[in-house]
């Protein structure tokens, strides 16, 4: 399984990480470790998360946040990164306008 990260996604995790870093410095780093070994569990457990919105959502370990992936072929397409403190209906316009 081969897994792809989306613009989208990118963005949501430089957020992510800008965000932390202000919280306190050095925390920024480590949510990108985590967020990235959840990514990297998804080469093994791809497709057994609860659908949300045509989505699979994988809940992060660590942090309050939703990885958002379809799955075409032997690929994974990580489409989001969501902060899952946010209004659901504001995560939703986010997955329906990807």
């Amino acid at each position: 399984m081969k897994i792809k990260i989306s613009r989208s996604a990118d963005r949501d995790l430089l957020a992510g990480f800008r965000f932390y870093e202000r919280q306190n410095p050095g925390v920024g780093h480590y949510f990108l470790d985590s967020l990235f070994s959840d990514i990297d569990s998804l080469v093994l457990h791809a497709g057994i998360h609860r659908r949300i919105e045509g989505f699979y959502r994988l809940l992060s370990a660590r942090f309050p946040f939703a990885v958002y992936y379809k799955i075409k072929d032997d690929t994974v397409r990580v489409r989001r990164v969501l902060d899952c403190r946010r209004d659901p209906s504001w995560v939703y316009r986010q997955l329906k306008n990807d």
